[in-house]
């Protein structure tokens, strides 16, 4: 295996209109190579966004995972390390590449309500109008009023829930009939407008997705997680190329403040695949793929899980 490690400032980053051998050079490893990224940023300099983009372009179908450093937003200080000097700003990440193969669990910790629609006007991040997702389509509505008739079927422990813990889901594949957990990526519902019936969320949307309204509370987060894990565990054979190591990258938001017992997430994951070495740390955001593109998410537990290439 090879392990190359480099550290970007903003201003190194390439502008998203550069081709591809611009990042390529930037961060000197050649796509060949097959490269799965670990990326840690200090939350306030970094440019992640540009940075996820500009990786997804010049490396498609490799892994990014990673995580923001959990600096104070009022002291603005986080320590990154580099080979041997401490970085204060910028990315250090690293490249792996040779006999290893990186794969990923991203476990958004949500459950869809209601059932999933289709965006028929939006602007930027602002839903205007849905309509269900049927073949023949439907009637449109605003978002609104579909979530006034989604609240009104909910138990009221659900309607209490969703108070404060609403997020809208995004569908990453066009084409998937049946969505399922983790088909989805979770964005917080920001605001209300009520005289147009429309809804601000934390994400860019574009006429023709799907999306699906979600709760999110720790018996969820836990539900989720475990799902994805027996998912994982049942797609991977246990043979000469199983798992060898794992990183974690999880939320500053889960955690004991949201299970109220510590290391729940990292015993969730040795309870299913089993005695894995596990590293990692809690995140003021993190970064992990839905579907073929790779995110900045909030409230996530990330896993970046190591297995040789071949034997």
């Amino acid at each position: 295996m090879t392990v190359k490690p480099f550290l970007l400032q903003e201003d190194d980053l390439p502008d998203l209109d550069s081709p591809p051998d611009a990042w390529v050079e930037t961060i000197g490893v050649t796509p060949a190579v097959q490269p799965s990224f670990i990326l840690l940023a200090d939350p306030f300099t970094a440019g992640i966004t540009e940075l996820l983009q500009g990786l997804d372009f010049a490396y498609p179908g490799a892994v990014k995972v990673g995580g923001l450093a959990s600096a104070s937003s009022f002291q603005r200080n986080s320590g990154l390390f580099f080979n041997d000097t401490l970085q204060t700003e910028g990315v250090v990440g690293v490249a792996l590449s040779g006999n290893v193969v990186m794969e990923t669990i991203v476990a958004q910790g949500c459950r869809p309500i209601g059932r999933p629609f289709r965006i028929a006007a939006g602007e930027r991040n602002i839903l205007l109008e849905l309509e269900e997702c049927d073949e023949f389509g439907g009637e449109t509505q605003t978002p609104v009023e579909a979530l006034q008739a989604i609240l009104q079927d909910l138990d009221e422990a659900d309607r209490e829930l969703a108070q404060d813990s609403l997020h809208v889901g995004i569908a990453q594949d066009g084409f998937k009939e049946n969505l399922q957990p983790g088909d989805f990526l979770i964005r917080n519902l920001l605001g209300v407008d009520p005289r147009l019936g429309a809804l601000a969320i934390g994400d860019r949307i574009r006429v023709g997705q799907r999306i699906q309204f979600h709760l999110r509370d720790a018996r969820t987060s836990a539900d989720d997680l475990e799902t994805l894990l027996i998912r994982y565990r049942s797609e991977h054979k246990l043979d000469d190329t199983a798992p060898v190591g794992a990183l974690m990258f999880s939320c500053l938001g889960r955690g004991e403040g949201l299970y109220e017992k510590p290391n729940f997430d990292a015993h969730l994951f040795q309870e299913f695949l089993g005695d894995l070495p596990l590293s990692g740390f809690f995140c003021g955001g993190e970064i992990g793929p839905v579907g073929d593109t790779t995110f900045l998410h909030g409230y996530t537990s990330v896993f970046g899980i190591c297995r040789p290439a071949h034997t």
